[in-house]
């Protein structure tokens, strides 16, 4: 159990780096990990001495005792008072008997391996993948900007090319366009999650690569389609927006996104275990402990990415409602897929294959029939 225990949470960390990294929750699932590989550390080694005990004080008797029944069994078998078919038998179950002792210590091996790798995923994890600039600066306002970004995957051919946009401070931006037009790229790039070969990305006129990385991604909240949740409490899932939130603030942030009342509803409430992913919740309940994250973290920035697709017409409508207060007084930059949910932001700018092609508000894209009257026709 330990083993598959440690494993999971593994597993899980993978899948959840990069909310971990967003919000901040790296230390706080660590810990975690931590302790799972300490129990299993310490049940391995409980296990491993058990069985050094028994094989140190027996095994030369053991040995001793299959030399000398083998050596009479031969003699035995000579005379013709044993038969053959029995001495074959003798040794083979000698040999089976040694098999628990042998499993002990496949266990503790194991043990030593899973060791090994957790440790060799921790210099991974603690290694400064983005190196913070020397005299790094903060940003004063949040206004967003990209000025000429160029970015490529060399293996899928994908290009972004000369991509050039403001994002005004406290305004919504929705970025609209086919699957594979670059929208998720521009919020990976905006996160640093990868970095442009060309032009550069500023957030209140600084350019992010002179800002400190950790203090830049407190400044940014993210809500994404697929929410990923851990195995854990409620609370604590909710808490992977601010590891240091009071209950009381927990609570008010899952109010704010309308799930409190649900969450109150479980036999145990905010302390109510949840499995991997969410396991037990519906899209709409899992969207809005995504939004309470959010709403706990506070930021200036929120990277939105649909999230009122696939759920039934209440959730839709608490999301909606939860989602026009959380809004409000941020720079939000929406990935848009159902546009008649971003008809009232502030700017729409259509994508196509890395390229800005349009943008503008929704009425003027619409007057103009192009390619952002061709997508809402298709809808």
């Amino acid at each position: 159990d330990g083993l598959a225990d440690m494993v999971s949470l593994f597993v899980e960390y993978v899948k959840g780096i990069p909310v971990l990294k967003v919000f901040g929750g790296k230390g706080m699932f660590r810990d975690r990990l931590d302790r799972s590989v300490s129990e299993f550390g310490e049940s391995s080694k409980k296990t491993s001495r058990q069985a050094a005990a028994s094989v140190g004080r027996y095994a030369f008797l053991i040995e001793l005792a299959f030399a000398l029944m083998a050596t009479l069994g031969l003699w035995w078998t000579w005379r013709g008072e044993l038969s053959l078919f029995a001495y074959l038998m003798f040794v083979i179950v000698s040999k089976e008997f040694y098999k628990p002792f042998v499993n002990m210590e496949s266990h503790w091996l194991n043990y030593i391996k899973v060791k090994d790798s957790y440790e060799r995923i921790s210099r991974l994890l603690d290694a400064p993948v983005i190196v913070d600039p020397d005299q790094p600066k903060t940003a004063e306002r949040f206004d967003l900007s990209f000025d000429g970004v160029g970015f490529h995957y060399e293996k899928e051919g994908f290009e972004m090319k000369d991509l050039t946009f403001n994002v005004p401070e406290r305004t919504v931006t929705a970025l609209v366009g086919s699957s594979g037009s670059g929208k998720t790229t521009i919020t990976n790039l905006l996160l640093r999650f990868w970095e442009p070969q060309a032009g550069c990305i500023r957030i209140g006129g600084v350019d992010i690569r002179e800002i400190d990385y950790d203090y830049l991604l407190g400044k940014i909240s993210v809500v994404m389609q697929n929410v990923i949740l851990f195995s854990d409490t409620i609370a604590n899932n909710i808490k992977v927006g601010n590891r240091n939130a009071t209950q009381g603030e927990i609570e008010e942030a899952a109010r704010r996104a309308m799930i409190h009342d649900f969450i109150v509803s479980l036999p145990d409430g905010y302390e109510t275990k949840i499995g991997e992913n969410g396991l037990g919740l519906s899209g709409g309940q899992k969207q809005r402990l995504s939004i309470a994250r959010a709403f706990l973290k506070d930021a200036p920035i929120l990277l939105l990415d649909e999230i009122t697709s696939n759920v039934d017409p209440v959730n839709e409508y608490k999301i909606q409602q939860a989602m026009s207060v959380l809004i409000r007084n941020r720079t939000v930059l929406v990935i848009a897929h159902h546009l008649q949910t971003i008809r009232n932001a502030h700017q729409i700018i259509v994508m196509d294959k890395g390229r800005l092609i349009e943008k503008g508000t929704h009425t003027k894209l619409e007057a103009k029939g192009g390619m952002y009257c061709k997508l809402l026709a298709m809808q």
